[in-house]
């Protein structure tokens, strides 16, 4: 566990991509089995453990050390797992310190009411670093700047294989992941993919910019709408289905409606969208079925879903993804012939044969749940990730507001010591009503001045929030607006970000939740 804590501590501070690389590869190639395993898998984010929620480690450190203390310390320092590191009281008759593994399989066996116990324990046997990176482990949020792909990355540099091919191993093999170094090491074959119904990386696209359009040559490209759902992948196989999201979670048991009306053998990439007799429903309809564990008759017959596809990857055997994206295209639609179904269908190409028609038609979309255009290399096999020139997404131009701050909070990881998420409000009458929560947009010497006005303009506390003076405009980018039952303001902002601090202006300029509420589909 030590070695573990370590590499997290130099992980949080690391400069660069490439130092970060280095940094987990050489723990990998040193750390023990099963330790490393697990490390990589809580790096990569697809460790399944129980998590400790924070009041139970508030409790702990409440037995152990002075209640005032502990909260005079956790408000300065503003990070739960840091706080406690620095205050728990080392035990010097403690045993060794444990390893990654036990504290994983430990967790992994206990039941509910014996995790606080354990952690104690494993406090007990360590030392501050140690006590940080246990904390963020059993929290079930390390934030240390490593996404899944970049751990998986690493994993390249332990033999001479591509991302893509281990790419495509993950998700067929579970943490520990012993099968996975013996390959990658040359103790073994290369773990068999032929019968599983895994999921397969994505090909995503990258966003347009301006000078690419001076560059690209609209005749080489295929285009089509992107539609605004939720990206999945399907995977058939002998008369059962497996729907993953896309970062390859399975999600097929929030959808049974839709599993119970397929057939065939296939891996299709696509969009998950409600699909009605009267057309697509809205995103905010998608997330009436998302994150669910169990869906009731009501909810599906409400918010029936289907697949709007965009390629496939496997037809039956067959490995389509070295096919051009015009065949591919072809084999998809002959494979619909074949397997038609209600709940599928193919997304339409874009008729465009200059860059002014498809800025007209991205302006405009046919159907309020179309967000931009895709532009798919006519000549383009299918990549796992995202390869420089071949797909392009060209989104339409977000909607701005001014709104004014109201509610700040500190933020995690390396942000813990900084207010950066703030909530907004829009005039309603003579009263801000708060429309949404934001914390991206802005750059770090803009985050710096945000802190030090929420310092400075504090009226009032509650928990870890802190009200402030309404004097601070924001100009707020976001891609929609639906109606929410759950908001005062009875509106919900999609993707809400700071594009502008709006020094300038005041206060009783900012918009109104009427103006807002125009922009409803």
């Amino acid at each position: 566990m030590q070695a573990f804590a370590e590499l997290l501590d130099r992980l949080s501070t690391a400069p660069g991509r490439n130092a970060r690389l280095d940094l987990i590869a050489a723990y990998l190639r040193s750390a023990p089995d099963p330790d490393r395993g697990y490390a990589l898998a809580s790096l990569a984010g697809d460790l399944k453990l129980r998590a400790a929620r924070p009041a139970m480690i508030r409790d702990l450190v409440a037995e152990r050390t002075d209640p005032e203390l502990f909260r005079l310390s956790y408000d300065y320092v503003g990070d739960l797992a840091e706080t406690v590191s620095l205050l728990w009281p080392p035990d010097r008759t403690a045993n060794a310190t444990p390893r990654l593994s036990e504290i994983i399989e430990g967790l992994t066996r206990a039941k509910r009411g014996q995790v606080p116990e354990l952690v104690a324990g494993w406090l007990d046997r360590l030392d501050p670093t140690g006590r940080w990176a246990l904390l963020k482990l059993v929290t079930g949020g390390l934030r240390v700047g490593i996404s899944g792909r970049l751990a998986r990355t690493a994993l390249t540099r332990l033999g001479e294989v591509d991302l893509a091919a281990v790419e495509e191993v993950w998700h067929a093999v579970e943490p520990p992941y012993t099968e996975l170094f013996d390959w990658l090491e040359g103790r073994a074959e290369r773990p068999s993919l032929s019968e599983a119904m895994i999921f397969r990386p994505l090909m995503l696209a990258h966003p347009l910019e301006m000078d690419d359009r001076s560059r690209l040559d609209l005749s080489d490209y295929r285009a089509e709408w992107k539609w605004d759902g939720i990206r999945v992948q399907l995977a058939l196989r002998g008369g059962q289905g497996r729907l993953f999201s896309r970062t390859g979670d399975d999600i097929s048991g929030a959808f049974p409606d839709l599993m119970q009306a397929l057939a065939g053998d296939a891996v299709l990439d696509g969009e998950l969208l409600v699909m009605r007799a009267d057309g697509v429903g809205s995103f905010n309809d998608m997330q009436q079925r998302l994150n669910r564990k169990t869906v009731s008759a009501k909810l599906q017959a409400e918010h029936p879903v289907g697949i709007r596809l965009y390629d496939i990857l496997f037809d039956a055997d067959r490995d389509c993804r070295d096919l051009s994206f015009v065949e591919r295209r072809e084999v998809l639609q002959d494979w619909l012939v074949h397997h038609a179904s209600p709940r599928l269908d193919l997304s339409p190409l874009v008729p465009a044969t200059d860059w002014e028609s498809l800025s007209a038609a991205r302006a405009d979309p046919p159907h309020p749940a179309i967000e931009g255009v895709m532009l798919k290399r006519a000549d383009s096999p299918y990549q796992a990730g995202r390869p420089r020139g071949l797909w392009f997404k060209w989104k339409r131009e977000p909607h701005r507001v001014d709104c004014v701050m109201m509610y700040a909070q500190r933020g995690h990881g390396r942000r813990s010591s900084l207010y950066s998420d703030f909530t907004f409000g829009a005039w309603r009458d003579d009263e801000l009503v708060p429309v949404g929560k934001a914390y991206f947009g802005f750059t770090d010497a803009e985050l710096k001045e945000l802190d030090r006005f929420v310092r400075g303009n504090t009226v009032d506390r509650y928990g870890p929030v802190r009200a402030v003076n309404q004097s601070l405009v924001l100009e707020i980018a976001f891609d929609g607006v639906n109606r929410s039952r759950r908001h005062k303001s009875g509106v919900a902002m999609r993707f809400p970000r700071i594009a502008r601090i709006r020094w300038d202006k005041p206060a009783a300029e900012a918009d109104t939740v009427e103006m807002l509420e125009r922009l409803i589909n």
